[in-house]
């Protein structure tokens, strides 16, 4: 059996949508693509944890969770029902000790709950940084991975070419969490656990193509490895 990977949405007007391109990559990379719904109560979600082998938590607005300094104007909070419903998924994987991908607002989110910290704007509060959002004129830059890193093996590759679409970042990792990736900036670009079951990055690996697309590979490997197991 293929392992089945939930992939969580945004939500906007009383609408749920999300990319193709995340569907698409857990395709590819094996697993089946469940999209899942943003419930109004956290029992709900902890039930759907327990149909799913993986999770990928999508890019989206901002996570104002141990947020340093005030939120910019050019920058959304999160709707309130998406963030409940990404929180109540989130833990249940994490008791469980599945396998998370977050993604963008993803990775920020797995950091916050956590225990880690987010500059609001990192462009203006992290000493050195330049713009690393579409809406300020950034487009890519390259990221540096830490050698033997998971984030490394999937890419295979220590040095990334990525696009960019943040203007929040992390500024301490959670705990649990270490940092292994880096644009040239010093921005926090990728950030994982010890044993490769909870990763995330800054970027959008399934706008990429490959080699980023090994990140999906990754998770759907980790899955895997756990179907059969007991569920949150």
């Amino acid at each position: 059996m293929r392992p089945i990977i939930g992939i969580t949405t945004s939500i906007e007007n009383e609408r749920q949508s999300v990319r193709l391109e995340y569907v698409r990559a857990v395709e590819a990379a094996g697993g089946v693509p469940i999209i899942l719904p943003a419930a109004r109560h956290p029992e709900t979600m902890r039930s759907v944890a327990g149909l799913l082998h993986g999770l990928v938590i999508t890019g989206g607005p901002a996570v104002t969770a141990a947020m340093i300094g005030d939120l910019p104007a050019d920058l959304d909070d999160v709707d309130e029902q998406r963030l409940r419903s990404d929180r109540a998924i989130l833990e249940a994987f994490l008791g469980a000790q599945k396998p998370v991908l977050g993604i963008c607002y993803g990775m920020q989110l797995i950091n916050a709950s956590l225990g880690g910290s987010i500059y609001a704007d990192v462009q203006r509060q992290l000493q050195g940084s330049t713009a690393h959002s579409e809406k300020r004129g950034a487009v890519s830059h390259p990221v540096a991975f830490v050698d033997d890193s998971w984030a490394s093996k999937a890419l295979q590759t220590q040095n990334l070419i990525v696009n960019t679409r943040h203007i929040q970042a992390i500024a301490e990792p959670g705990q649990g969490l270490v940092v292994t990736g880096r644009s040239m900036d010093g921005v926090i670009e990728a950030i994982e656990n010890e044993t490769g079951d909870i990763l995330g990055v800054q970027f959008h690996p399934e706008a990429m193509g490959d080699p980023a697309l090994g990140l999906f590979a990754h998770l759907v490997e980790r899955a895997r490895q756990r179907m059969g197991g007991d569920s949150p």
